[in-house]
């Protein structure tokens, strides 16, 4: 837990706790085992202390540096805590062991203890991990967290996600937080006199949405430093914010005093998975959830469709034109025009799309988050399968994601689909080099394959077929096979609205006016207008 910019954290305090000594020197105002109250406060110069009193004298007991003591569990009811300590004169220091037994009343209170104190240390300690010491250097065994994603990333992602105006960008997209903030309002009998874990709470509006619900108590955890804000935001709501605690670190490396009935998180990223975080929120499940707790969103949906759209690539190809250029200030640029293609369609494209650019109905993928394992997150293969609707050119796959908010009262599902109302997700498009024809009715096949990365996205394997149709297509096999490879982390933000869709009944007129004219038409493909401008070639390392 860490305190807002510029202030002291307000101190943490255990009023009633047991005090046994097991060391020598013993303060002499200290009895063997006696009553006393515990605090973890921060002195003047920021440093967190940890101040035990005997309830019998105003005076500590003991004053001791965090940095300088380590807590052990001894049961469900007792600590042991041993710190060290310097003492002697101006010629000589000497060092020596303190040792003392903390009971409590509740295994809530010991858990709660032993949370508060690791949690005022990593704000001290853990700003020192590597600096030199007496023999050798701090260091922290790495989370799973740390151990499969690269540090650079992290430390850019975290980052990002620490800044106030990419929180605002969230914030007003109002799609995404009506619908959280209707999924829990209207199942407030989910939350209402219960524990909640918000994990990657970000500015805190979840928690503030559940403490609206009537939740007992909710733990706000935020590793990025979002969570200084997060602080000041439940601060500034006392009647709401008075039930939450908002804890800085990672889900993966936290500790919490007890567990929760309810986990509630926006772990989406485009195409629902990218960013990894949908991992994290199945380790908060494992690691905090109780037994048949429930969890919002509860469950998420992949939807893919081949798609057919002419502009767009005639888009991606024209980009690469410059490359084809002989004479750039005398030099020759070509060498380098098929790897500039291949770049500029290795980037998958978020936009917002209009929904009859489709050529077949969805198939849908699902990943449960209450029972899939971290694991499954790592690769996902998805066969495809669908069946042309119309005679034309595919262009690649179309992709978007749903949520389901599976509550006791309502369910609510939020949907990133073209037609309904935009998000900040968008929509994904995975666009071929190599285009493929079909007719209507004709089987459309392939293989959408998704492998993690360690820069929290994944790599993108696409492989689409049309396969034989028309009578005798069952002792027929491919026609044709485009295949492609994306960047999920590197995508193409072209976030435009919707491109005018002409109808199919249009196509006709248009045809013959451009006939009159006698312009000669682009690919006529019955879903959308003609284009004029389609790329001079494709390079022959695309064009198998």
């Amino acid at each position: 837990m860490e305190a807002p910019l510029g202030q002291k954290q307000r101190p943490h305090e255990f009023p009633s706790i047991t005090l046994s000594h097991l060391s020598s020197p013993a303060p002499s105002s200290a009895s063997a085992s006696a009553s006393a109250s515990a605090s973890f406060a921060e002195d003047n110069s920021g440093c967190p202390r940890l101040r035990i009193h005997q309830l019998s004298s105003p005076d500590p007991v003991f004053d001791l540096d965090l940095q300088n003591i380590q807590i052990f569990k001894l049961g469900p009811l007792e600590l042991l805590c041993a710190s060290e300590e310097t003492g002697g004169d101006d010629s000589e220091e000497k060092s020596f062991s303190r040792a003392f037994k903390i009971g409590f009343g509740t295994k809530v209170e010991c858990k709660s203890f032993y949370s508060a104190c690791e949690q005022w240390k990593l704000g001290v300690v853990g700003a020192r991990t590597g600096e030199p010491l007496a023999n050798g250097r701090l260091t922290v065994p790495k989370s799973k967290f740390d151990n499969k994603i690269d540090t650079t990333s992290a430390k850019m992602y975290f980052h990002y996600y620490g800044q106030l105006l990419h929180q605002q960008n969230m914030l007003q997209d109002y799609v995404r937080t009506g619908t959280y903030y209707a999924a829990v309002i209207e199942n407030r009998v989910d939350f209402h006199g219960r524990v909640v874990v918000d994990v990657g709470a970000g500015s805190g509006i979840l928690s503030l949405f559940a403490s609206q619900a009537g939740a007992k108590h909710v733990y706000a955890v935020e590793a990025s430093e979002m969570a200084e804000y997060a602080r000041r935001l439940v601060t500034g709501n006392p009647s709401l914010g008075q039930r939450i605690t908002v804890i800085k670190g990672k889900i993966e490396e936290v500790e919490l005093p007890e567990k929760a009935d309810i986990l509630i998180s926006e772990p989406m990223g485009t195409l629902l998975v990218n960013e990894r975080m949908l991992e994290t929120y199945v380790i908060a499940r494992d690691r905090f959830l109780i037994p048949d707790g429930k969890m919002f969103p509860s469950l998420g949906r992949i939807h893919m469709a081949p798609f057919s759209d002419e502009y767009l690539y005639v888009e991606i190809a024209n980009k690469a034109l410059f490359w084809q250029q002989h004479n750039y200030y005398g030099v020759d640029l070509t060498p380098l025009y098929g790897s500039a293609f291949q770049g500029y369609f290795s980037q998958p494209v978020v936009d917002a799309f209009d929904p009859r650019l489709l050529v077949s109905p969805p198939i849908i993928h699902t990943l449960d988050f209450t029972s899939m394992k971290e694991e499954d997150l790592y690769e996902i293969d998805i066969p495809l399968n669908f069946v042309s609707s119309v005679g034309t050119r595919v262009h690649g796959l179309a992709c978007w994601f749903d949520v389901l908010f599976n509550g006791s009262s309502v369910q609510r599902w939020l949907t990133t689909a073209p037609g309904a109302p935009t998000t900040h997700w968008y929509q994904l498009r995975c666009v071929l080099a190599q285009p493929i024809y079909v007719m209507a009715g004709q089987e459309i096949t392939g293989r959408f394959h998704l492998v993690s990365h360690s820069a929290q996205s994944y790599t993108i394997f696409l492989t689409m077929s049309a396969k034989m149709w028309g009578a005798g297509a069952e002792q027929g096999g491919i026609l044709q096979t485009s295949s492609c490879k994306f960047d999920l982390k590197e995508p193409y933000y072209r976030l435009s609205q919707p491109q005018p869709y002409v109808l199919q009944q249009d196509q006709q007129s248009n045809q013959q006016l451009m006939q009159s004219q006698e312009i000669s038409p682009s690919i006529q493909d019955g879903t959308g207008p003609s284009i004029a401008v389609i790329p001079s070639h494709i390079p022959e390392s695309l064009n198998q």
